[in-house]
């Protein structure tokens, strides 16, 4: 009896769990997008840091370089390090439906996608049968 118990607030339990949460609200969807975005710019801080010490390092390298060693082979050219700036984040803008182009152009809002009703046997007829194929060569033995 106590395993039927346990197996039931079990599922009860999992049941719940997988309920869906509501939609964030609109301030807890701009600082989700903040921290995104502010993630993304801590991503280009620590590339920016990374390409610097590789730098150094490469130079240090360069520059001592033993007496009895050969010396390094030439520089490869790479891109300069580029410094990200300081963190700013400048929230979207929502457009008017108008300029979202969420409405529908001109032509077909003047003249809707169906001129003429269809009734429910022209439009089974229109589409192929799934038993035609079958049928005809039935037909095609006497």
């Amino acid at each position: 009896m106590k395993k039927h118990l346990l197996m039931i607030a079990a599922l009860a339990l999992c049941g719940a769990a997988s309920a869906k949460l509501p939609p964030l609200s609109a301030e807890a969807k701009a600082k989700a997008d903040e921290a995104a975005a502010r993630t993304a710019w801590q991503g280009k801080v620590d590339a920016y840091k990374l390409c610097q010490a590789q730098d150094r390092v490469a130079a240090r390298y360069r520059a001592s370089v033993p007496a009895g060693r050969p010396a390094p082979g030439e520089v490869v050219g790479t891109p300069a390090c580029t410094d990200p700036g300081p963190f700013v984040y400048t929230p979207p803008q929502a457009k008017p439906i108008e300029q979202a182009g969420a409405h529908s152009p001109a032509a077909t809002a003047a003249t809707p996608p169906v001129t003429t009703p269809q009734t429910q046997a022209e439009v089974k007829t229109q589409a192929a049968p799934a038993t035609a194929p079958a049928s005809a060569a039935s037909a095609a033995k006497p």
